[in-house]
């Protein structure tokens, strides 16, 4: 029985997907308590053995960010002190995954990288994510990535819709790569929108490349944060003569004006991968919440029995 070797546990980010992951593999969640002292340091216990045993920690590092990132690091010293055998790092959104580069001439830090080393420094001997922002970033880390794609998910809800006359539409140039899985998962158009980042919270959207005159589009992206940009998007997309929009996205971080701008938008349907909880933000008929505990699910079954995950993307 799988209960006898392993452990899966989770902090305070996404109760609900943790729950669902452990239902896919036919286990009870771990018994772990993460609370805070009254000076808000972090307090974790375990309330089960987990000596010899393959732990898998499932949290994302959404808002609050510091405080889940930290939540993640507390938990895997717990379980290595634990005398674990293995434990990895079940990370659905992996945040400050923007923070990936230097630009030319910027004195800024590379904080991805940071947090890949903080994550190996606490105990974690491989790492589970889902659609990074950069996927290089799974090179900034020194243990094994698992790097599972939300392309099926997202996908496989669109097929069931039978839409017809699609056309997939990327927000900017670095969706692309994804919005192309998507358009030929869907034997759809591709197109995408010229946009330039003016800061971390403002773009300029510029034209269309390629045609959605008469078309369903759907707006890829892997992160939707504050909402201006994939919002503008969709404007400019029904100003070009498409028939509707819809916005897709794997990791709803919805911060700021986000949900203001999201509710305003002309979006006929928000579709989420439940990476991030999205319950409490956002409440209106037009928000689907697509599961990824299944893909998740079958990556821990895979890793647990070291057998290879196998290309889970389109």
């Amino acid at each position: 029985m799988l209960s006898d070797t392993m452990v899966v546990l989770n902090g305070n980010s996404n109760h609900t997907l943790a729950a669902d992951i452990c239902s896919d593999l036919g286990l009870e969640p771990g018994r772990a308590e993460v609370t805070r002292f009254p000076d808000g340091e972090i307090s974790v216990s375990l309330g089960e053995d987990v000596r010899g045993k393959d732990v898998f920690i499932v949290q994302s590092t959404c808002p609050p960010v510091n405080e889940n990132l930290m939540e993640l690091l507390v938990m895997i010293d717990c379980v290595k002190r634990s005398s674990a055998a293995r434990i990895t790092a079940v990370i659905p959104y992996f945040g400050y995954a923007r923070q990936d580069r230097r630009e030319q001439g910027a004195r800024v830090p590379i904080t991805a990288k940071m947090v890949a080393n903080l994550i190996v420094a606490a105990g974690a001997d491989r790492v589970v994510t889902m659609d990074l922002h950069c996927e290089q970033i799974q090179g900034f880390f020194d243990i094994p990535v698992d790097h599972v794609y939300a392309g099926s998910i997202i996908v496989d809800h669109f097929r069931k819709k039978e839409l017809e006359d699609l056309v997939v539409v990327s927000p900017d140039v670095g969706a692309i790569k994804m919005a192309r899985a998507y358009s030929r998962g869907l034997g759809a158009r591709l197109a995408t929108v010229d946009k330039r980042r003016v800061s971390g919270e403002k773009t300029e959207i510029g034209f269309i490349i390629g045609d959605v005159a008469g078309m369903n589009a759907i707006l890829a992206d892997d992160v939707i944060a504050t909402g201006g940009s994939i919002t503008e998007a969709a404007r400019l997309v029904l100003d070009k003569g498409a028939k509707s929009v819809i916005l897709a996205c794997t990791h709803p971080v919805l911060c700021g004006p986000a949900v203001e701008r999201l509710l305003a938008s002309p979006s006929q349907e928000f579709a989420f991968v439940d990476t991030i909880p999205v319950d409490g933000k956002i409440s209106s008929d037009r928000v689907s919440v697509l599961s990824c505990a299944p893909a998740f699910g079958n990556a821990i079954r895979q890793i647990h029995k070291s057998a290879s995950i196998g290309r889970n993307s389109l």
